[in-house]
């Protein structure tokens, strides 16, 4: 990499910032997650240069700034486990899973110096998916005992956010709708939470699903000499019911 960004290298990789590159590291980073998916070992392979590259890519730019370089970041993480993991380094006892996540959370909100309880909420990153971010928060507010105590209260909470949204569309602004819209999403992920589900994963089972029914609607409807471009609403939902019950 300090060879395509010096002087003969490549103009591109020489012409990049942190900021032109940035989504270049979340792309990256989607397709390690596809090629876990996949349970493809070539392609994690292959994915994972690919994401190590973007940690690369950013190092160096920063080490012909006069700021950090790759040896620093290494370091830094591996002085960051060291000190997480006072159970394997260090002489503390934990008894299981439990007491590993709640020393990692107390060791991270002192290092950070997070005294107040909304710090660690205001420490997740606004750019996560909004759906992760949204579990993370509410993770967050139940440590502290902002929480429901089982998932009756997180149902309560998700009928009323409908309601709320369905008075909304009939008399407020757009603004109000997307608020309640979102108050509404931020209600069924934490029925996600207490489920023990992720919002991301189970919605892209749900996109998966309804494409993979509507693949079948379209097979049916040429069957049936239907075009999906002409054929009626309740033609349509006819097949859906159909597809359905399959």
């Amino acid at each position: 990499m300090a060879y395509l960004r010096s002087p003969g290298g490549c103009p591109w990789d020489a012409e990049q910032t942190h900021e032109s590159i940035k989504k270049n590291l979340i792309e990256e980073a989607y397709e390690v997650i596809e090629a876990i998916n996949k349970q493809d070992q070539g392609l994690l392979l292959e994915e994972l240069g690919d994401l190590l590259m973007q940690v690369v890519f950013h190092a160096q730019m920063e080490s012909e700034a006069g700021g950090f370089t790759f040896d620093d970041v290494c370091d830094g993480i591996c002085k960051k486990l060291i000190e997480r993991h006072p159970h394997v380094f260090g002489k503390a006892a934990v008894g299981g899973v439990d007491d590993v996540l709640s020393n990692w959370d107390a060791i991270k909100r002192k290092s950070k110096g997070q005294a107040k309880g909304s710090e660690p909420m205001l420490s997740v990153p606004r750019e996560l998916p909004a759906l992760m971010r949204a579990g993370k928060v509410q993770q967050k507010a139940a440590k502290l005992g902002f929480d429901w105590p089982d998932v009756s209260g997180a149902l309560c909470k998700l009928s009323e956010e409908i309601a709320e949204l369905k008075e909304a569309i009939h008399g407020s602004s757009p603004e109000n709708v997307a608020m309640e819209l979102g108050d509404l999403l931020f209600s069924a992920v934490n029925v996600s939470r207490f489920l023990r589900l992720d919002a991301e994963e189970a919605l892209t089972s749900s996109t998966d699903k309804f494409i993979a029914r509507f693949q079948r609607l379209e097979a049916l409807a040429k069957e049936r000499g239907l075009e999906l471009e002409t054929a009626s609403l309740a033609e349509m939902d006819k097949l859906w019911d159909e597809i359905k019950i399959e």
